[in-house]
């Protein structure tokens, strides 16, 4: 998978492997991946904690990145299962080392609203 630079994706993150998985789409993946780890949008993510990343897709075209999103969020669960481990079979948290809490002139993305 590509670096955590700012760009737009479709993602999956998940509260371990095989638990529950949320299907999204972003303008800044650091950013809303960091916002999903600190439980800040109410919902079905927050709920079940998913909190790390385990999949994602670049895109040029924020319409293109909307359009995968459905699309994924349409399919079977199975079907999802095997596109997280065709690309992450061990589930790891693909976001674990783009926060650097402890560098002192780290500062964290923000997001466009």
């Amino acid at each position: 998978m590509e670096t955590h630079r700012t760009f737009i994706a479709t993602y999956i993150m998940a509260n371990r492997r095989n638990g529950a998985i949320y299907t999204g789409m972003t303008a800044n993946l650091t950013a809303r991946v960091r916002k999903h780890r600190n439980g800040v949008f109410d919902g079905f993510s927050k709920q079940y904690g998913c909190t790390r990343l385990v999949w994602y897709q670049r895109f040029v075209w924020v319409t293109s990145a909307i359009r995968r999103e459905k699309q994924i969020k349409e399919w079977k669960r199975d079907w999802k299962l095997k596109l997280i481990e065709g690309a992450n079979p061990e589930w790891l948290g693909l976001a674990a080392d783009w926060y650097p809490e402890n560098d002192p002139d780290w500062v964290p993305p923000e997001e466009p609203d």
